[in-house]
Formats: structure tokens, C-alpha cells, sequence
């Protein structure tokens, strides 16, 4: 434990000894100093440089505790290996902000939590390319444990219902759950497809399909006023014959008329409103 010797006598800091390297100190030392510093700390007033010492002279001795529990993700990759020990120490600070020695338990088991909470959070809020409800991150979780459980035990992939009684939810749940993974990763539309015969396609070239409802919106918003317009029984008669779907004998015998009256009355409600149509364009 590299330590030199204390401060002038005239300062607080002089029943605390000078650490050297914190970031160096074994853990089994900075178990021991860490109980000293928060003996000390809890009696500086905060906002002085001497109870900042000591708070960041703990937050570098216990590091190796960030780096410990950030280890369960290594696979994530280097990029992101560094945002995690950096949510990490979040946690760490939020930790010995809050320690008391009158708790009478280790910091360790103290810091843990907070350390592997914020990493936790982590991934909830930036993991998912689409939002999806936390239910649902949960259910894609225990799905993910419950398939290479019954993947080991039947040397097979589950099936939907296998994996229904085994996670006591029902199938419903478990397509659900499936289909929320989906949003766990994404890709561009733009993003190339390798093996494609003229190596530029994209991945936009393959899925999709035009709405051919979309180029009646323009339509609809310009016949909307046009309808607005007609009378009562006009109004009555388009809506029975292309909302309701009803024949022209049926709308006769609810209005009380022939059917012959109902076609005069829609052929010329109809022109009416074509030559609006084409007056708006």
C-alpha cells in the first residue's frame, strides 16, 4: 500500500493519511482505509477542500470495484465497455455519498448494488433501438435463460409451448416476448446487402411496398368539405350505400322510396361531387 506521510499538522486532513496512488491501492487495503476516510469524512464540513480529498480519494481507491463488476460485460466490446465503467462510478459516487459507518456492513456489499444498478439502467435506456415497454425487456430476459435451458435439455430448440410452461406464462406471452426482442437491435434502410449480385444493394431494395392507399389522403381531404356540403338525405344516401355497403333496393326500402329513385338521386349526388373533385385540383 503505497502511502506517504500526513499533511501539516494545521489542517483537518492530518488524521487522515496521504494516499499516494489511489487507483493503485489493493482492495483488501482500501476495505480497511475506505472505514478510516468515512470515519473522517462524516466530520468534515463539505464544500472544503479537505472533505474533498477525502471523497475523491475514495472514489479512486474503490474503482477496482467498478472494474469488477463491469467484468460480466466484456463482451459487450471495448466502445462499450468504457460507457459502462463510467455508469459504473455514477454508482460508485452515488454509494459513498450515502454510506454511513453506522450501517455496520461492509461498503462493498454496500456499493454493489449501486454500481450494478446504474449499469442496469444503462441498458434499459439505450440498449433497445425501439422503444418497448419494460415488461417486455424483462420477458425477452427470462425468454432468452428459458430457451438455452430447454435448448440443453432436449439438444433441440424449444417449441412455443415448451417454453410457455417452463416460464409459467402463456403462449400468447411468449410470441409477445419473441416479437419484442425484435427491437433489441436494428438496421439501416440504407445499409448494404453482402452477397447481393451487384454488391450495392440496399436493404430498403427488398422490403416495403408502396400504399396504393396512400394517394387517396389527398383525395379524401379534398372531398371531405365537398360532403360536408350535400344535404341530409344526400349526406344519408352516400353513407348508407359506401360506408354500410348497401345495395340501392336496400337504401330504397329503408328511405321509402324505389330503388330507381335512389340510383337518380346517387348518379347525380356522385357528379356533384366529381365536379367538385376536379374544380379543386
Amino acid at each position: 500500500m503505497a502511502l506517504t506521510g500526513t499533511v501539516t499538522a494545521d489542517t483537518h486532513i492530518a488524521e487522515l493519511p496521504e494516499v499516494a496512488d489511489p487507483c493503485k491501492v489493493a482492495p483488501r487495503d482500501a476495505r480497511e482505509l475506505s472505514r478510516l476516510f468515512f470515519d473522517r469524512l462524516a466530520r468534515l464540513e463539505e464544500g472544503t477542500p479537505e472533505y474533498s480529498y477525502a471523497r475523491n480519494t475514495l472514489i479512486e481507491m474503490n474503482m477496482s470495484m467498478v472494474r469488477f463488476a463491469a467484468g460480466r460485460f466484456r463482451s459487450r466490446g471495448p466502445q462499450e465497455m468504457e460507457d459502462i465503467v463510467q455508469v459504473g462510478m455514477i454508482g460508485l459516487i452515488k454509494a459513498i455519498d450515502r454510506f454511513e459507518l453506522s450501517r455496520e456492513v461492509e461498503f462493498t456489499t454496500f456499493a454493489i448494488p449501486y454500481i450494478v444498478g446504474e449499469m442496469k439502467r444503462f441498458f434499459r435506456d439505450t440498449s433497445w433501438a425501439v422503444h418497448v415497454p419494460r415488461r417486455l425487456q424483462e420477458a425477452r430476459v427470462h425468454l432468452a435463460r428459458a430457451t438455452e435451458e430447454l435448448r440443453g435439455r432436449l439438444d433441440r430448440a424449444p417449441t412455443v409451448k415448451e417454453l410457455a410452461e417452463l416460464m409459467c406464462l402463456t403462449e400468447e406471452e411468449v410470441i409477445e416476448a419473441r416479437l419484442a426482442s425484435n427491437g433489441y437491435n436494428s438496421a439501416s434502410l440504407d445499409a448494404a446487402i453482402s452477397g447481393s449480385e451487384d454488391g450495392e444493394s440496399a436493404l430498403s431494395d427488398f422490403i416495403g411496398a408502396d400504399d396504393a392507399a396512400l394517394e387517396l389522403v389527398e383525395d379524401f381531404h379534398a372531398l371531405a368539405p365537398l360532403i360536408a356540403e350535400l344535404g341530409e338525405r344526400d349526406r344519408q344516401i352516400i353513407h348508407m350505400r359506401f360506408v354500410e355497403e348497401l345495395t340501392q333496393s336496400q337504401i330504397g326500402e329503408r328511405l321509402g322510396v324505389s330503388q330507381m329513385h335512389v340510383s337518380r338521386l346517387l348518379t347525380r349526388t356522385l357528379a356533384r361531387l366529381r365536379e367538385g373533385m376536379l374544380t379543386t385540383r
